[in-house]
């Protein structure tokens, strides 16, 4: 059986290049792994540091952040300690006590920075059953990946193939002390009813059941692999020239199982969460396979999908657009817009103000493209492709008689085309919230 100290030897000969921070908890895991790593020379020539977050969950969080800091010290390692706050009334408050602390990891980390975590086999099984339970895919039921990409660098999990009793031995050898979390056990919680209830008593029948877990995961892990690299294929063939949008031809030629996953991978690409389970199972038949006509809209938390005639849009929950403004603007300085309407400019600036009023659309817009009658402006945005949510912040640009004479920079009136080359400048327009 694979010893601490060897596991995390032949691990650092294989990592990626950046310093070390360990997520410190105090627990008997992250005990172990902070102890071995700072007997490891290699880890300390990489900078070897703690990071200890204080959830202020238990009346003894600060003796447990002093003893985390104690503890370092006598190993001679840095320890940095971080309070975060988390609502003791949230529902799911181990869901939000995790968030807020990988939240301050993020925050904390240097770029390229690895963090290490003392994730175990039995930690490994206890998440495979807990994504069961919900439900989870291929790539959920793989469980936590050894490293992967995170914040300004990366997570790596060095003890994932070790069972919780090689730790154990390995701190009772060394004579470690280390704070035993009551919240970790408690059965009221997912994990702590998976630890004391169901775990045990799959043991009885199957001993090794927290192995069979984890090599099912591991087998998961590399068919997943497969199925991510096919949808990184397929969202390859989906893009467009905008990454927020993506050809829904592309989406349906692909097998069900795939589609899901393209989505998923475009939306971590975006920088946007992924919807929960029901939404995901809205995704295809209400956007996908809507008329082409529809506009059909699916949100969730801060982000929400939208359909466009033959393309798929993600984006940041927009907000209603304020229709009611109006700025006076001579052009010879950017012009600041409300809340999703963007920027105007004049490049160069002209040597001469020109007067111009600049509104939200407000419906009926009329504009002559050419010499000949005004059409509607309407049919001229739609003509080009524009979305609804997207016409609804474009600025107009009227001059005094209230002609108008732009749409953004996407249109102009031929009068007005005529006179800024007259004037040897640009009109430029800087999108705001609405325009990824």
């Amino acid at each position: 059986m694979e010893s601490v100290p060897s596991a995390l030897a032949d691990g650092l000969h294989e990592l990626p290049a950046g310093r070390l921070c360990v997520a410190f908890s105090g627990g008997g895991d992250s005990a172990v792994l902070l102890h071995a790593l700072s007997s490891q020379a290699l880890a300390r020539e990489r900078g070897l540091r703690a990071l200890h977050v204080d959830h202020g969950l238990h009346p003894d969080s600060q003796q447990w952040a002093k003893h985390c800091a104690d503890f370092a010290a006598r190993l001679d390692v840095p320890c940095r300690s971080i309070r975060v706050a988390v609502d003791p009334q949230a529902r799911g408050i181990e869901a939000a006590a995790r968030e807020a602390r990988y939240a301050a990891f993020q925050t904390e980390l240097h770029p390229g920075e690895l963090l290490l975590t003392a994730h175990q086999r039995d930690d490994q099984a206890e998440t495979v059953l807990l994504r069961l339970l919900h439900g989870a895919g291929s790539e959920g039921l793989a469980g936590m990946r050894h490293l992967r990409e995170f914040a300004p660098g990366w997570l790596w999990r060095p003890l994932l193939d070790l069972s919780r009793e090689t730790l154990l031995d390995y701190a009772r050898q060394h004579g470690l002390r280390w704070i035993e979390d009551p919240s970790n056990n408690d059965p009221r919680f997912a994990r702590g009813f998976l630890r004391q209830e169901i775990l045990p008593a799959l043991r009885t029948r199957w001993p090794d059941a927290a192995s069979r877990l984890a090599r099912s995961a591991e087998r998961l892990r590399a068919e997943s692999d497969l199925l991510l690299l096919e949808a990184s294929r397929a969202l390859a063939m989906a893009r467009t020239l905008r990454a927020s949008a993506l050809r829904i031809d592309v989406l349906l030629a692909q097998p069900p199982a795939l589609q899901r996953l393209v989505l998923g991978l475009w939306l971590d690409e975006c920088g946007l969460p992924r919807p929960p389970a029901p939404i995901w199972e809205r995704a295809v038949p209400e956007l996908l396979l809507a008329r082409a006509d529809a506009e059909p809209r699916i949100a969730w938390g801060k982000a929400e999908l939208r359909r466009y005639r033959d393309l798929l849009y993600c984006m940041p929950t927009l907000s209603a657009a304020d229709l009611h403004w109006s700025r006076e603007w001579d052009g010879m300085a950017p012009l600041e817009l409300p809340s999703g309407f963007g920027r105007l400019s004049l490049d160069p600036v002209p040597k001469d103000g020109i007067q111009l009023q600049v509104r939200a659309r407000r419906g009926g817009e009329r504009i002559r493209l050419h010499s000949e009658q005004r059409s509607d402006l309407r049919k001229r945005l739609q003509e080009i492709g524009l979305p609804p949510w997207q016409r609804e912040r474009l600025p107009l640009l009227f001059d005094s008689a209230g002609e108008l004479q732009a749409a953004g920079d996407l249109l102009l009136a031929a009068e007005f085309r005529t006179r800024l080359q007259a004037m040897n400048c640009q009109l430029l327009w800087q999108p705001g919230a609405g325009w990824q």
